[in-house]
C-alpha cells in the first residue's frame, strides 16, 4: 500500500462518510444522541481541508494527522475512539515508504486495538468493536493463506459488515444506548456501522493491488 493508496482510503473515507451523514445519525438517533453521522461528517470534513498539507507527509505523518484532527473536532465518543485508532495506525507505520499485506493487517489490528484501549469494550457490547474484531480477524486469515491485498481487505470489509449487522439482536451494555436497556435490542450500532464505512473505504482503495 503506497502513500497515494493512503490518501485515496482517506478520501474516499470522506465522501462515503458525508454520503452517509443522514443514514448514520438516524441509526444514532434510535439509541444514541442523534449526532454520530453529523459528529463523523464533520471530522473528516476537517481531514479533508488539511488534505493539501498532507501531500508531503510520509505514510505515518498522514494517519497521525487524522487522528489528531479526529480528536480536536468530532463531538461525543466518536472523536477520542478513532483519533485514537489512526494515532495507533500510524505507530504501525512509522519509517515506512508503502506497506505490506502484513503491515496493512498490523494497521487493522493497531487499530482496533487503539478503541479498545480508549474504549475498554469487548465484542458483544454492542459497539464499533463487534465491527473491526471479525474483520481483523478475516484479514489474519487471508493473510495467512496468502491472499493479496485487495483480497485481505475485501474479506475484512465483508467481516465488519457481518459484524455490523450482527449488531441488530444485540443488548448494548456499553456506551449512550446502555442507557435504553431491553429497548436498544432491534436497532443497528452506528459506530459499528461507520467502522464498515471505513473499512469499505480501505478496500476499495486497495482494489486491484
Amino acid at each position: 500500500m503506497t502513500n497515494d493508496d493512503i490518501m485515496r482510503w482517506l478520501e474516499r473515507t470522506a465522501d462515503v462518510l458525508h454520503e452517509n451523514r443522514t443514514y448514520l445519525t438516524d441509526l444514532d438517533s434510535a439509541i444514541g444522541d442523534a449526532d454520530h453521522g453529523i459528529n463523523m461528517d464533520r471530522g473528516f470534513s476537517a481531514v479533508r481541508d488539511r488534505f493539501p498539507t498532507m501531500a508531503t507527509m510520509d505514510i505515518s505523518t498522514r494517519l497521525r494527522t487524522v487522528g489528531s484532527t479526529l480528536v480536536s473536532t468530532v463531538g461525543g465518543a466518536g472523536g477520542p475512539l478513532y483519533g485514537t485508532a489512526y494515532l495507533r495506525a500510524a505507530g504501525v507505520a512509522a519509517g515506512k515508504q508503502e506497506l505490506s499485506s502484513a503491515d496493512v493487517v498490523a494497521m487493522l489490528e493497531a487499530f482496533l486495538g487503539g478503541i479498545v484501549a480508549r474504549g475498554k469494550a469487548q465484542p458483544g457490547e454492542k459497539t464499533m468493536v463487534d465491527a473491526l474484531t471479525p474483520a481483523l480477524a478475516s484479514a489474519r486469515q487471508a493473510l495467512d493463506e496468502g491472499a493479496t491485498l485487495a483480497q485481505i481487505t475485501r474479506r475484512a470489509a465483508t467481516a465488519a459488515e457481518e459484524g455490523m449487522k450482527a449488531t441488530i439482536p444485540m443488548l448494548a451494555t456499553k456506551g449512550r444506548a446502555s442507557y435504553l436497556g431491553e429497548r436498544s435490542i432491534g436497532h443497528q450500532d452506528p459506530g459499528a456501522t461507520s467502522s464498515w464505512l471505513i473499512l469499505r473505504s480501505l478496500a476499495e482503495a486497495c482494489e486491484g493491488k
